[in-house]
């Protein structure tokens, strides 16, 4: 973990004192090494992120919308994540991979996500081959209408045309598994994405066990692995991760569990003083107010207050 002075004199750094983020998320897609994303949906959960280990972060449309109060429906629109986005990534120094939904319309409103998100140093964006508005891939009888293979394959394309960072990192979530379809349309899907340039492909199952992947990457090696695989075993969360390694897969996503922790401590606290109605059992329950502070650089404020605020700097911290 990087102590507090040598983190935040990162965060408070140049752009160039610090690895791309575009370059290092595209190292980790390419790695040899099976390599993770870890889910963040606001600044501070993304500091967190950062300080466990992580080498890169997952922005999570669910977990985003969540601790929005809305629905994973692109409820939230697009403009609001990428304001959360921009915190996420001030707050951070390893790269974010968006989780970009279906792009928020057609080619032309992808594109210009892509855009936006490079202007705020995120490091790429996952696009899913549904229709907008989205459907969560794990709401169960969820609508999970797919959008044409031709079209969203020039969609991803006009993502790569668009970019200014030859590094920025475009991934295609192929959601054939989900929505019912045979094991040769996801191939299919998959080919066509990686094929119109996606860096990567992100393949969904919501099976409890790990044959849609095992099964898919079986496929894919037989037509040459012409893109990393990206997977999320939200569902199928008790295959070893060795296994994953064994049969091929790039990154794993652990794609929404610091919000559902979130969730549930928060409803536990909130619970708990409601009905003692005094803070005595929980106190020791929750983070101190000192390690907010903390992951909110007070430490970098106090320094910073007393090089450019003149007089004896008595009034630092108030």
């Amino acid at each position: 973990m990087l102590s507090s002075v040598r983190f935040l004199a990162r965060s408070f750094s140049t752009p160039s004192s610090f690895p791309k983020k575009t370059k290092a998320l595209k190292t980790l897609l390419t790695s040899n090494e099976l390599t993770f994303l870890m889910e963040a949906h606001n600044g501070l959960s993304a500091r967190i992120v950062q300080e466990a280990g992580f080498s890169g972060i997952w922005g999570s449309g669910l977990s985003i919308s969540a601790q929005l109060g809305v629905r994973d429906s692109n409820e939230a629109s697009w403009t609001q994540v990428l304001d959360v986005l921009e915190f996420m990534s001030d707050a951070t120094t390893i790269p974010i991979l968006l989780d970009g939904d279906t792009g928020y319309g057609n080619f032309n409103n992808a594109r210009r996500l892509v855009r936006k998100l490079e202007q705020r140093g995120v490091a790429g964006v996952c696009l899913e081959d549904k229709l907008f508005p989205k459907t969560n891939s794990l709401l169960d009888d969820g609508r999970q209408t797919l959008a044409d293979v031709d079209e969203f394959a020039l969609k991803i394309r006009a993502c790569k045309d668009a970019q200014s960072d030859k590094d920025f990192c475009v991934v295609a979530r192929v959601e054939a598994l989900i929505a019912g379809w045979p094991m040769e349309e996801a191939v299919r899907r998959a080919l066509a994405y990686a094929s119109a340039g996606a860096d990567a492909v992100l393949m969904h199952s919501k099976k409890s066990d790990p044959s849609d992947i095992e099964g898919f990457m079986a496929e894919w090696h037989k037509v040459g692995a012409p893109a990393p695989v990206v997977i999320v075993p939200t569902k199928y969360y008790k295959t070893p991760t060795k296994r994953f390694e064994e049969i091929g897969v790039s990154t794993v996503i652990w794609a929404n569990h610091n919000m559902r922790a979130s969730v549930k401590a928060m409803q536990d606290i909130s619970n708990k003083i409601f009905k003692d109605q005094n803070l005595l059992d929980v106190e020791g329950r929750v983070a101190t107010v000192k390690e907010v502070f903390r992951l909110q650089g007070m430490d970098e404020l106090k320094t910073a207050e007393g090089k450019y605020l003149p007089g004896d700097g008595s009034n630092i911290g108030e």
